[in-house]
């Protein structure tokens, strides 16, 4: 699928104190992203992980795919995940991020959220193999999630936004050395949601 150009003048920057992040609320018009959704959930081969959390064994609480342009591993709570390589619709997508966030990305990790059950804990995007200051691209489709912020050293700063279906939130500079992220549970009725994370594994 044609891939529609980028429109910049719809850059929301979030004025947070330590942190460079900017919104891309329409970066996929409807249809589009749609689209994308619709392909993405039925192509991908979804996985559901064991993680460790305090010496005990749980399923991740979503699905997940990680894909990749070279043969590195990405590794996280006790996870390692080895990379299959882009298919060409998700490549498609990592040259429309690349070229709106003029950053090189050599991987992404897909997650699954199958309802308001399934979350993210709180986390920084800070593993060694991302290097200092990771720029990490994270594009929503399907069901709205709320997105919590919260600086490590001053408890009182904290944010909060809707990411929308088709949008784009770009992580970048020191964002992930002082900021803690997460998706929390719902217990609102709601549907599916895919998001796709671009970084760049040194």
């Amino acid at each position: 699928m044609s891939m529609s150009l980028f429109d910049t003048s719809k850059i929301v920057k979030l004025q947070l104190q330590d942190a460079e992040i900017e919104y891309h609320p329409q970066f996929f018009g409807l249809e589009e992203a749609n689209a994308l959704f619709d392909k993405l959930y039925q192509n991908t081969q979804w996985v559901e992980e064991d993680i460790r959390v305090y010496g005990k064994i749980y399923k991740q609480p979503r699905l997940t795919a990680f894909f990749a342009n070279n043969q590195k591993k990405y590794g996280y709570a006790n996870i390692s995940m080895i990379p299959q390589p882009f298919p060409p619709l998700l490549n498609a997508i990592k040259t429309k991020v690349e070229a709106a966030t003029q950053t090189q990305f050599s991987s992404c990790l897909l997650n699954l959220y199958r309802d308001g059950n399934d979350s993210n804990g709180w986390h920084a995007d800070n593993e060694k193999q991302l290097g200092i200051n990771p720029v990490i691209a994270s594009l929503s489709l399907g069901a709205e999630r709320f997105f919590h912020l919260k600086h490590k050293t001053k408890p009182h700063l904290k944010h909060k936004l809707i990411l929308k279906h088709g949008s784009l939130l770009v992580m970048k500079e020191e964002t992930q050395h002082f900021w803690l992220h997460q998706i929390p549970k719902t217990k609102k009725q709601i549907g599916k949601r895919i998001n796709l994370t671009f970084r760049y594994i040194k």
